[in-house]
């Protein structure tokens, strides 16, 4: 196993743990991240909830659009599932393969709706929206 270095003054390891802190987002970058949360609906609310996460401390426009397309994003996409995995019963399940075909569509539209309006630096907000994450 290797050894680290050590400080010869006080027999500690030259190699200490420090917090990492993330520099805040330049406006630029802030409205990059925001427009790419909303973009990100187009592949479900997996893209929103990870700029959430990683990036709603280090810039308020990113942090409000994220939470927006984050809320937007996860009722439809919890039904697509749903639908998808009915789409698999013999019989019906074209019925339900139409109904996920719908919901995609109906939030990639609404996705590239609202990443259009946050891009030129106006907040956005989805006329229907749960607001599951206050």
């Amino acid at each position: 196993m290797a050894e680290y270095p050590q400080d010869p003054r006080n027999g500690e390891s030259d190699y200490h743990g420090a917090p990492a802190r993330a520099l805040p987002l330049t406006a630029t970058e802030d409205r990059q991240w925001a427009t790419l949360a909303h973009f990100g609906g187009i592949l479900g609310c997996v893209p929103s909830l990870l700029i959430y996460l990683v990036f709603r401390d280090r810039g308020p426009f990113t942090a409000q659009e994220s939470k927006e397309a984050l809320n937007f994003t996860l009722p439809p996409t919890a039904a697509a599932i749903v639908f998808n995995v009915l789409a698999l019963i013999p019989v019906v399940g074209n019925v339900f393969a139409v109904f996920a075909t719908l919901v995609w569509l109906a939030l990639t539209v609404f996705a590239v709706m609202a990443g259009v309006q946050v891009n030129r630096g106006q907040p956005y907000q989805y006329r229907y929206n749960l607001r599951l994450i206050p």
